[in-house]
């Protein structure tokens, strides 16, 4: 017994010598600790640390900027953290060019350093408290144990006494190694994260001195707000600007007030409801007078009033016409077999026996190698387009005697066996009660007042001269800048240009604008992180047009947006010219880039018609909420440039006519220079392209010669003058190369209204627009198709088959074809250059061409105004009703 008490007390005694070694311990710890602050406060008065080291022992030294209840949560910074004298002011580095603040978080102060050596000494002096106590209970245990197990009881308390020093002391290093860890953790994790990326470990950051609270690091200013230096950010955050881009951002609606003109008041609400009745009045007249007619024929066919049958429609739903295509807002007819639909123009023209065709590009260009679009020779073919080369067969569709109509023969996608019948979509009658109400509010006086606007009333530096022709009183374009555009006066300026066709171009467009950045990767970034993971996966590619080819090709969206900066280029060095067209994918642009869109809104002039939510004068915005409307947009037109007109896979929308009024910004340019090497690749490679042509040209001579021929057309004398005519028109090499001379050095200045001249530089500039007059479309039409063949379309081959000039999308003119159209035909276009900031309103009708001398990001949004009806092929009749219908009702409650 006493051997055992003997043995307990020696174990006790070893227990007491182990807790006070690990106090010892404790103490060196704290002294260690202590003299380390010193150490640290001493570098720091001697300036010495200013910035955190990459090491983990300099990081252990970083201690809280302010002190947080829970420093995993964002710390808000405080008006003390930022520019208030005290403790715990973080260091601040003063830029010598200005008295911004730019704050390092690794400084500390003394109260704080010392805080956290206190804190470190009381959780060592917790975990020694608990090795006590443990081993206290280790030797009670001892007094559990009975006789027969003394033996190897002590035998296992003696041999393990050494050990439990030896655990204890590394439990104790382990410990310390976990608290120093645990708080360089929770050092970071305090750490006040930036706006942008929401990342905390950034070491220096610019705090706004505007909202005290949020703060942008340096890597976030350099990537994502290059045109704002750091002390712009000081004194104004891009979040208090309206205008960050960070993901939470561009993913909010309603930051900013998209209605930047002045409040409407309710008299100027009345004259534009009047004015839009009007004009519109004309038309919903016709419309009436149609049905009338429609209605008497149906008389006379079943010999009494008709009872017309209703043609159910669910709103999500549109009628077309079967032949014409054509949106049916009422009365049609229909075939009660094969549900075959006829709008009344059609009926109209098949009864007077000139029912227009409906003829379709069918013509298949075949892909005759790379080789081939780049001036080489083609890939052999045995033939082009074979199964398409027989002439179109001519069905004939004629009315009966009593004027009603069968259905289409089933060559032209009917039965050809049941008559139509007459049916309607609206209420009967409601067209007519519609025009009376009309003609009731405004009078029968439905002509507009057209009081011209003289170009002199604008004022010169609201004008830009875009054209030189002879004679003609619009070569100057209406061209205000957007701050003076804020007046009722200048809206009627703007009516007055735009009522004759003219396009109206307003300056500085985006200057109205929080400035948000329209640069594509930022719009990338913030459509990937508003969609599901499957879409995110679809858009890692794009599809693009190849300018060259006039084909669609994949390309990674990376490396897409990566030459919209830095370009591309095929093997022979010849540019690359890739475009995005109506992007993104998608007709809800709002939801997708919700802060985008709000953007773009509020940079449109002239909201009254531009609106495309809310625009008095915007005939789109009238239809009732639960109806399918069209797709107006805003859509984004991304696109590669080069300043060169390079003649073959120039990145260009070719000539076309849309269909409705259209508004479109430049929002983005990126400049891509071209090194000598490949300007010197350039110029060898477009010889091979005119010798391509000439040899081309010339075969096509030959074989137009050889069907005279064989037709019997022609004289011995004829002969010989066609075969001289063609000596002559072959070019040698030399001949060549100074017609390219000529083309490369012409001065655009010089020869093109509304460009800058020789000496004049403007890197605003960023596409090239021609503009052409309704009145010159037919003159247009007929060069175009008696030069069809100099143009190159799809694989780079000549344009074999036009069905109509201008909505097949197949030419762009350049400035050789421009000099040419106006020496045989004596018209031109308006052309002008459009800068960054730039609002182009183009009229529903006039055909237009634009070519991208940069690197270049557009949106555009369609519209239809009262003055551009007749000129617009979207739904225009159910537009006319419904227009005219919510107008009558809105004025009727302005009035009383």
């Amino acid at each position: 017994m006493d051997a055992f008490i003997s043995k307990q007390d020696r174990h006790r005694g070893d227990g007491d010598h182990n807790v006070q070694k690990m106090r010892r311990i404790s103490n060196v710890s704290w002294l260690a600790s202590k003299r380390q602050v010193h150490k640290t406060l001493k570098n720091r008065v001697n300036g010495k640390i200013w910035k955190q080291e990459e090491d983990d022992d300099d990081d252990d030294e970083w201690s809280l900027p302010t002190r947080t209840k829970n420093s995993s949560k964002k710390v808000k910074l405080t008006p003390a953290f930022e520019f208030s004298k005290g403790n715990g002011i973080p260091k601040k580095r003063l830029n010598k060019r200005s008295s911004f603040v730019v704050v390092d978080l690794e400084g500390d102060s003394e109260d704080e350093v010392l805080e956290q050596a206190c804190i470190m000494n009381i959780r060592a002096r917790k975990r020694a408290r608990t090795s006590d106590s443990e081993a206290v209970k280790r030797n009670h245990m001892y007094t559990r144990l009975e006789n027969g197990d003394f033996a190897n009881a002590s035998l296992g308390t003696s041999s393990s006494s050494p050990s439990s020093a030896s655990d204890m002391k590394s439990n104790g290093s382990s410990s310390r190694t976990r608290t120093m860890r645990n708080l360089k953790q929770a050092k970071i994790e305090a750490r006040p994260k930036c706006h942008q990326c929401m990342k905390n470990e950034r070491k220096i950051v610019v705090p706004c001195k505007k909202c005290k609270s949020k703060i942008y690091c340096v890597q976030c200013i350099k990537q994502w707000y290059p045109q704002m230096t750091e002390e712009e950010i000081a004194e104004q955050c891009p979040y208090c600007r309206r205008n960050c881009n960070c993901n939470a951002c561009l993913h909010s609606s309603g930051l900013i007030k998209v209605y930047i003109k002045r409040d409407i008041t309710d008299s100027e609400k009345i004259q534009h409801l009047k004015y839009l009745i009007k004009s519109l009045l004309p038309f919903l007249e016709q419309i009436c007078e149609e049905q009338t007619q429609e209605m008497q024929i149906e008389a006379s066919i079943q010999g009494s009033s008709p009872e017309i049958a209703e043609n159910f429609c669910n709103n999500d739903e549109r009628v077309y016409c079967n032949h014409c295509a054509t949106s049916i807002v009422d009365l049609h007819r229909s075939c009660p077999k094969c549900a075959y639909e006829l709008c009344l123009s059609c009926c109209h023209e098949i009864r007077e026996g000139s029912l227009s065709s409906r003829a379709e590009m069918k013509f298949r260009y075949v892909d005759r190698g790379s080789d081939y679009m780049h001036g080489g020779d083609p890939l052999p073919c045995d033939f082009e387009n074979a199964e398409d080369q027989g002439e179109p067969t001519v069905v004939l569709w004629n009315a009966n005697d009593d004027g009603s109509i069968s259905c289409a023969p089933k060559e032209m996608g009917g039965c050809g066996d049941c008559v139509l019948e007459l049916k309607r979509i609206l209420q009967m009658g409601c067209i007519s009660e519609l025009k009376k109400k009309a003609r009731d509010l405004v009078g029968f006086d439905t002509e507009r007042a057209d009081s011209m606007c003289n170009n002199s009333e604008a004022g010169r530096e609201m004008l830009r001269s875009a054209a030189s022709r002879e004679g003609s009183k619009d070569n100057y374009l209406y061209c205000p800048a957007m701050n003076d555009i804020q007046e009722v006066e200048e809206l009627f300026h703007f009516q007055k240009h735009w009522v004759k066709g003219e396009p109206v171009i307003v300056r500085d467009a985006l200057e109205v604008t929080t400035h948000l950045s329209w640069e594509p990767m930022v719009m990338w970034r913030a459509l990937c992180e508003n969609v599901d993971r499957e879409t995110r996966a679809n858009m890692s590619e794009v599809k693009a047009i190849d300018c060259l080819s006039s084909c669609e090709v994949e390309i990674s969206t990376i490396q897409f947006f990566k030459g919209y900066t830095e370009g591309r280029r095929y093997e022979n060095f010849w540019p690359e010219m890739l475009k995005l067209k109506d992007w993104p994918p998608s007709d809800k642009f709002e939801d997708l880039l919700p802060r985008h869109c709000d953007e773009f809104i509020s940079a449109l002039p002239f909201q009254e018609y531009s609106d495309p939510k809310a625009g008095i004068l915007n005939l789109a915005v009238k239809f009732p909420p639960d109806l399918l409307k069209p797709d107006m947009g805003p859509k984004t037109y991304i696109a590669y440039g080069t300043t060169e007109e390079l003649g073959r896979g120039d990145s260009v929308t070719k000539l076309h006519c849309d269909m409705s009024d259209a508004v479109n910004i430049l929002t983005h340019t990126a400049e891509v220079a071209l090194s000598e090497e490949q300007q010197t690749a350039i110029q060898q490679l477009k010889r091979k392209h005119l010798a391509q042509d000439e040899k081309e040209r010339l075969e096509q001579d030959k074989l137009d010669h050889h069907s005279i021929e064989q037709l019997g057309d022609c004289s011995g004398s004829w002969k010989e003058m066609g075969v001289s005519k063609i000596i002559e028109t072959e070019k040698q090499p030399s001949q060549i190369s100074e017609q390219l001379e000529l083309s490369h050095n012409q001065p655009r200045g010089a020869t093109l209204p509304g460009l800058p001249s020789e000496g004049e530089t403007d890197n605003m500039c960023g596409a090239l627009w021609d503009i052409f007059r309704r009145k010159d479309v037919s003159k247009l039409e007929e060069y175009l198709r008696k030069h069809s063949m100099e143009f190159r379309h799809t694989y780079c081959s000549p344009v074999k088959q036009v069905v109509h000039p201008i909505h097949d999308q197949c030419f762009y003119l350049t400035s050789k074809h421009k000099k040419k159209l106006k020496e045989e035909f004596g018209i031109e276009p308006w052309t002008f250059e459009q800068r960054i900031g730039e609002a182009i309103f183009i009229p529903a009708g006039c055909p237009h061409q634009v070519r991208n001398l940069k690197s270049c990001t557009k949106v555009a949004v369609d519209f239809v105004s009262p003055e551009n009806v007749q000129e617009c092929l979207l739904q225009i009749k159910k537009m006319i009703i419904y227009a005219i219908a919510e107008a009558i009702k809105d004025l009727e409650e302005l009035i009383q």
